[in-house]
Parts: C-alpha cells; structure tokens; sequence
C-alpha cells in the first residue's frame, strides 16, 4: 500500500471519528455539563456504571480536552476517588491523550483551513505569533504547565505546525502531568479523608493558577513576538 492511499484511509478514519465524537457531543453534551459541573453527580454516576465506569471516564476526558467547557478538574477528581492515584492518573492520562491526538491529528489532516479560520480573530494573534517562534516547543511546555493559560486550542495549533507529533505528545504530558496527578490527588486524599494534604495541595492549585492569570502575558510576551517587531500580545 502506497503513502498517499495510506494517508486518505487515515483521513477517512479520522473523519469518522470526528464525525462520531461531534454526534456524541451534542447529544449528551448538556447531560456531561451537568454531571461535570458537580463532583458529587459526577462521581456518583460514574460508580453506577460498575466495572465500564472507567471506560466512561476516559470517554469524558477525551472529551474534555477536545471540547473545551467541559471541566477536567471534576474529571480528574472523581477519578482519583474512585479509583486511586495510581489508576485515576492512568485513566485520566489516557483520556487526555487520546483527545489531544484526535485534537492534533484533525488539524493535521483534515482542519487546517477551519483552525486558520479561527486563528483569524484577533485575540488568536498570540497564537500566530508563537507559531512562528524558534522557541515554539518551549512556549508550549510554559502554557500547558502554567495554571490559567488557554491549553486545549493550542493542541489544535500545534497541528498546523511542523513539530513532530512524538515531540508534541511528549511536551504536553511532561508538562500536564504535575497538574494532573494534582487533581487526582485531592480526590484521592478527600477518599481516604486527608484533608489536610487536601487542602495543601489545593491551596497551592488556587496560587498557581491566581500567579498563571496575573503573570501569562508577561510570560507569553517573553517568548513570543512578531517577526518584524517585538510587541507583546495580551491573551484575552
């Protein structure tokens, strides 16, 4: 089999994957933000399911990386106390993974045009900017470890560039990781009632994220400038 017939079969496949994942998503779309938006209905609905809970649950954070307003902290939650660090960080890395090589792979092949549509909004002009970085590979490492700066669309702008995909995938779990076995964590801990490492762990996600907000477009603006000039880009 030749590399283009190869690359057209892998276009179809993931058309209809991502055509599958859309049908899906607007059907039980407001039902998964209802769930996600409490812990409690979340978690309760994924141990209802039994032994296919922890397929749901990779489901959800697939999801979550691939449509951004579902919350993948709840996810990541339950997941830890359902079931423990160790497996709750399995599941949820294995969902985030999932969904970022969907995310990745559809720019790539199929939705370029539909990204660089997107990309032409004003507020996107950040984004252009780091593309055409030299620093590229460590501006993403910096907005997907900072706490409060936009992560999942960059997945999809990361799809338009030449980085390779063994790099890209490396950078953004290296880099998601720490916040990630966070969140399980504190599931985890709220399981087995430390709430004293609870609340440590928390106190130190709320001043993370507060200094990401404050400090991300002095980070950005460090890395990332027009080839012609060197002016900042505020993220909105």
């Amino acid at each position: 089999m030749n590399k283009s017939r190869k690359l057209l079969i892998c276009k179809i496949l993931l058309a209809l994957l991502g055509l599958l994942t859309i049908i899906l998503a607007l059907k039980y779309l407001p039902l998964m933000l209802e769930l996600t938006v409490s812990l409690d209905k979340f978690r309760n609905y994924i141990i209802s399911l039994g032994s296919f809970g922890s397929v749901v649950l990779i489901f959800f954070q697939i999801l979550q990386t691939i449509i951004a307003p579902i919350p993948g902290e709840v996810i990541q939650v339950a997941g830890g106390y359902i079931y423990g660090v160790t497996f709750g960080v399995i599941y949820s890395t294995a969902g985030l993974l999932l969904g970022a090589i969907i995310a990745f792979y559809f720019t790539r092949l199929i939705g370029a045009h539909f990204i660089e549509k997107l990309m032409n909004r004003k507020n996107c002009q950040w984004m252009i900017d780091i593309m055409d970085s030299k620093k590229f590979s460590i501006i993403l490492f910096i907005v997907f470890l900072v706490p409060g700066l936009p992560k999942d669309f960059l997945i999809y702008v990361a799809g338009l560039t030449p980085i390779k995909p063994l790099r890209f995938f490396g950078i953004l779990l290296i880099s998601r990781f720490p916040w990630l076995l966070a969140s399980v964590s504190i599931g985890s801990n709220l399981h087995y009632g430390n709430y004293m490492s609870t609340i440590i762990i928390s106190l130190i996600a709320i001043a993370s994220f507060i200094l990401g907000i404050l400090y991300k477009d002095k980070l950005i603006s460090k890395f990332s400038y027009s080839k012609n000039d060197k002016e900042s880009y505020k993220i909105d």
